[in-house]
C-alpha cells in the first residue's frame, strides 16, 4: 500500500503555493497525502485539489493561544491518524509534529518558508520571540529532514544548530505563456489600455516590505497606474495614504485572486516590483514568491536590494536594483525602466532563460528525492 504523508500548516489552504506544489507533487508521485490547515471567519471555500485536505475551525483566530490550540488539536489527530511520514511548514506547526513523530517512531520532514524567529512580528515582541526560539532549540535539530527556500536561510540554521537543510525555491511550474497580448488581457480584466502599469503583488503586503513609498512614489507618476493585488497588513495604511494624495486613478487594489487570475494581472503588467527593506533578519533574506511569477509572466522586475533578491536579478539581468526606499527614487527608477525601450526588451527576453532556471520541474526532482530516501 501507498505510504501515507500528514502535512500540516497553519494558512487556510487558499493561496499557499508552496504546500500546493509539494503537495500535488507527492500525490502524483504515488504517495497518499492529507494537508491540514486551518478555517477563518474569512477564509473562501478551498478549491478542490488532487489530494484530500482537512481544515481546523478554532474559536481564536490568532495570538498565541491560537497557536497553542492549533497545536494541541493537531497533535491528537496525528496520534490517532494513520500516518508514515509527518511533514511540518514552518515552525508554529512543529510542536505537534515533532511529538507525534517520536511517539509513533515515524520520520518527520521540517519545511521552513522562512526564518521564522526573524519576522518583526516577533523581533517586537522579545519575551514571545524567546518562547518560539526555545521551541526551535529543542525540535529542529531532532528532525529528520530539513527543507528551506533559498540559500540564506539554510546557512543560517546551519550555524545555528549544524543542521543541514535542502534547498528547494518556492517557484511555479512551467506554464504555457499567454495566447492573448497585454491589450488584450487589459481589455478582458478592465485596465487601461493608456498607461504603463506596475504591480505589487502578494498575500504578505506588511509593514516595512515598501509599499508605503512605493505608494507615495506615484504622486511623481500621473501617467502610470500601481496595481496592488493581495492581502496584507498595511494595506488600510495604503488606502489613506492614496486617498490623502488623490491617487486613486493612479492606484488600484484587488482582493486576493486564484492563482490563474493572478498570472493574468501580472502578464498584463509592465514592471513587477518588490521592494522589502533590510528591517529583519527574516526580510534581509527573503526571497519572495512574486520575484518568480514576474519572472514566468515575462516583465522586468524592480526589486531592493537585498542578498537572495538582487542575486537573481543581476545573475540573470532580469531587471533594476533601486538603491533607496524614497518615494523619488523608486519613481525615478520606475520612469528610467519604462523609458527604456531597449534595455524593456532585453529583460523581457532574459526572463525566459530565467524562468528556465526557477521552474517546479526542476525542483520537484529534489523534493522526490527526499521523500524516497526517508520512505
Amino acid at each position: 500500500m501507498a505510504q501515507r504523508i500528514l502535512i500540516s500548516v497553519t494558512s487556510d489552504l487558499t493561496t499557499d503555493q508552496r504546500v500546493n506544489r509539494t503537495s500535488t507533487t507527492l500525490k502524483e508521485a504515488g504517495y497518499r497525502v492529507l494537508v491540514i490547515g486551518r478555517v477563518l471567519k474569512t477564509s473562501a471555500e478551498a478549491s478542490p485539489k488532487r489530494y484530500r485536505t482537512l481544515r481546523f475551525k478554532l474559536w481564536v483566530e490568532k495570538g498565541p493561544l491560537f497557536y497553542a490550540l492549533f497545536n494541541i488539536r493537531l497533535f491528537w489527530f496525528l496520534i490517532w491518524h494513520h500516518a508514515d511520514i509527518l511533514v511540518s511548514n514552518d515552525l508554529d506547526t512543529l510542536p505537534a509534529n515533532f511529538l507525534a513523530a517520536k511517539l509513533k517512531k515515524i520520520p518527520l520532514v521540517f519545511d521552513s518558508h522562512e526564518y521564522f524567529t526573524g519576522v518583526p512580528e516577533l523581533s517586537n515582541r522579545p519575551r514571545i520571540q524567546r518562547i518560539w526560539k526555545r521551541i526551535e532549540k529543542i525540535c529542529l535539530p531532532n528532525v529528520d529532514q530539513a527543507i528551506t527556500v533559498n540559500d540564506s536561510i539554510a546557512k543560517i540554521y546551519k550555524e545555528e544548530y549544524n543542521k543541514s537543510f535542502e534547498v528547494i525555491r518556492n517557484v511555479p511550474n512551467i506554464t504555457k505563456p499567454f495566447l492573448k497580448d497585454r491589450s488584450s488581457l487589459r481589455t478582458e480584466l478592465g485596465l487601461p489600455q493608456n498607461k504603463h502599469i506596475i504591480i505589487l503583488q502578494g498575500a504578505g503586503i506588511n509593514i516595512d516590505r515598501g509599499a508605503e513609498e512605493l505608494v507615495e512614489a506615484m504622486t511623481y507618476l500621473n501617467d502610470y497606474l500601481l496595481l496592488i493585488v493581495g492581502s496584507g497588513d498595511v494595506l488600510p495604511k495604503l488606502k489613506k495614504i492614496v486617498s490623502k494624495n488623490n491617487l486613486k486613478q493612479n492606484v488600484f487594489f484587488i482582493s486576493k485572486q486564484p492563482i490563474d487570475v493572478l498570472r493574468k494581472y501580472t502578464a498584463a503588467s509592465n514592471l513587477g516590483v518588490t521592494l522589502d527593506k533590510d528591517t529583519n533578519i527574516n526580510y534581509k533574506y527573503s526571497l519572495p514568491n512574486k520575484i518568480f511569477d514576474y519572472i514566468h509572466a515575462g516583465i522586468p522586475v524592480l526589486a531592493s536590494n537585498l542578498p537572495e533578491i538582487s542575486k537573481i536579478v543581476t545573475q540573470y539581468n532580469i531587471g533594476k536594483i533601486c538603491p533607496d526606499h524614497k518615494p523619488k527614487t523608486i519613481a525615478n527608477c520606475i520612469r528610467e525602466m519604462i523609458e527604456s525601450e531597449d534595455k524593456m526588451e532585453i529583460w523581457e527576453d532574459n526572463t525566459i532563460f530565467a524562468a528556465k532556471e526557477f521552474n517546479w520541474d526542476k525542483e520537484k526532482e529534489k523534493l522526490l528525492a527526499i521523500f524516497k530516501k526517508i520512505g
